[in-house]
């Protein structure tokens, strides 16, 4: 039971970066005090919605009006400000932009269907391209279909504590509610924490052996990263591979300052984004070698 509910303050201070990126939407480009982004309320091909990361603040040249979270969020969902903070409380910012009139009327957002092993070419190829092996994406992930307003649509699904689905193609990066934390225990007292989905697929198909001794915690947005209290403590030993990027670094300073038993393991991707952009340039590496390699012979 939630001992307190999310009020307005708190939800202005939340990181509009991160929210903008649990919607799908990353900067064009950035510096250490802000980042700007094509806007996500019309289509352009020329980045002109700008997010201080001094002040935590947003502002969209295009139409001349900026603000909070809160401000963002009933513009982009056309969500009253109750039924806003009702969404940030369950941790979720994934409405997505594309269908944001319907499930602004219905109010019923991503309603999901059959759930049933990977088997969709469009879908294997999107893993393939992802660099994600067939055999390590169906012993974690599943073929979700799901329906916004009347369409349909289908995705790399991975469940999460609470019953909802993280859901990624090539197109979409969605949620179905409530979004939550995904905790897989196998049992063990180590434990590797990475942000999203793809992080979990990667670091599994990389370094295979490192969650062989380790439960995996998979975070599914920052915003969650509050919670580990409730899990760090039950583990002698953490890896934490947040992005590294302005937030991851914020994050995993805040994390290592407040844990002993927490270790920053990013080296395991220097140089890169996240584990995921790390495993396809290693890909493209070993693929050009090979091609080398027969041209040789």
């Amino acid at each position: 039971m939630k001992e307190k509910r999310m009020n307005c303050e708190t939800a202005r201070n939340l990181c509009i970066i991160s929210a903008l990126a649990d919607m799908g939407y990353f900067p064009t480009k950035e510096s250490k005090r802000e980042a700007w982004f094509l806007s996500p309320f019309r289509k352009e091909t020329r980045a002109s919605f700008k997010v201080s990361k001094v002040l935590n603040r947003w502002y969209d040249h295009g139409e001349g009006i900026g603000g909070n979270l809160i401000d963002l969020m009933t513009r982009i969902t056309g969500y009253s400000v109750s039924e806003v903070l009702e969404l940030l409380d369950e941790g979720s910012y994934a409405i997505p932009p594309t269908s944001i009139k319907t499930t602004a009327k219905t109010k019923q957002g991503i309603i999901v269907g059959e759930v049933k092993d990977i088997s969709l070419p469009a879908l294997k190829q999107y893993l393939e391209d992802r660099c994600i092996p067939m055999a390590i994406a169906r012993s974690h992930t599943k073929e979700v279909h799901f329906k916004m307003g009347n369409r349909d649509y289908f995705a790399i699904g991975l469940k999460n504590n609470k019953g909802g689905w993280e859901l990624r193609n090539s197109f979409q990066k969605l949620c179905s509610s409530p979004k939550a934390i995904t905790h897989i225990k196998n049992g063990q007292e180590k434990l590797v924490i990475v942000e999203g989905m793809f992080d979990f697929l990667s670091l599994k198909t990389m370094v295979p052996s490192w969650l062989k001794d380790s439960d995996i915690l998979v975070l599914n947005s920052l915003a969650f990263a509050s919670q580990l209290e409730n899990f760090i403590d039950n583990y002698k030993e953490c890896r934490l591979l947040l992005d590294n990027d302005d937030a991851g670094d914020r994050m995993t300073k805040t994390l290592l300052e407040k844990y002993d038993n927490l270790s920053d393991s990013r080296n395991l991707f220097k140089g890169f984004k996240d584990l995921n952009e790390k495993l396809q340039s290693d890909h493209l590496i070993k693929n050009k070698k090979e091609v080398s390699l027969n041209n040789i012979l």
